[in-house]
């Protein structure tokens, strides 16, 4: 029998300026899902809560979803392949709301390696930076941001275990 781990987030090895991740699954971004975030996040702009006030005072004559939850998804979506074994995420440097996104919309993500740079001070890790753009279901880029990350190589990654470790055998 052969037991096989699903890799969450990347050593420092494993980026290759240039690869290019392209996130699995799409989410399809409801009426509910802006409205909760929204309201979580104390956003009351009628732009994004009042459909009477989007359809007739707006240019886009509908609700638009609030920006910071489309960053959200596109970010989280990348965080299996990208950032989900790193030491920190240490900056944003762009965050960039290029289209609209609308309830109904589908959101995909893919992320570009730009640079790897092993620590100088710390031998046990580096800086991996990395751009993700989020696109909607027809490929209209909606959301792009660029981010640093602190990441262990290899050898330094931390054991993954579990509580129930050898309950096959």
């Amino acid at each position: 029998m052969t037991a096989h781990e699903r890799p969450f987030g990347r050593a420092l090895e494993d980026f290759v300026v240039g690869d290019v991740y392209r996130h699995w699954p799409g989410k399809t971004v409801t009426e509910y899902d802006d409205h909760l975030f929204c309201m979580i996040t104390m956003n009351h702009h009628p732009l994004h809560t009042d459909a009477w006030y989007a359809e007739n005072d707006t240019p886009q004559g509908r609700n638009v979803v609030v920006g910071n939850l489309v960053y959200s998804l596109v970010l989280g979506m990348s965080v299996p392949d990208v950032s989900g074994s790193c030491i920190a995420n240490l900056e944003v440097e762009s965050l960039q709301h290029k289209k609209p996104t609308f309830h109904g919309d589908t959101i995909y993500a893919e992320t570009r390696v730009l640079d790897v740079v092993e620590s100088k001070s710390k031998p046990d890790r580096g800086v991996v930076t990395v751009e993700t753009k989020g696109f909607n279901q027809h490929g209209d880029e909606v959301c792009y941001f660029r981010r640093k990350l602190l990441v262990w190589k290899r050898d330094a990654l931390p054991v993954r275990r579990r509580p129930y470790e050898n309950a096959w055998d």
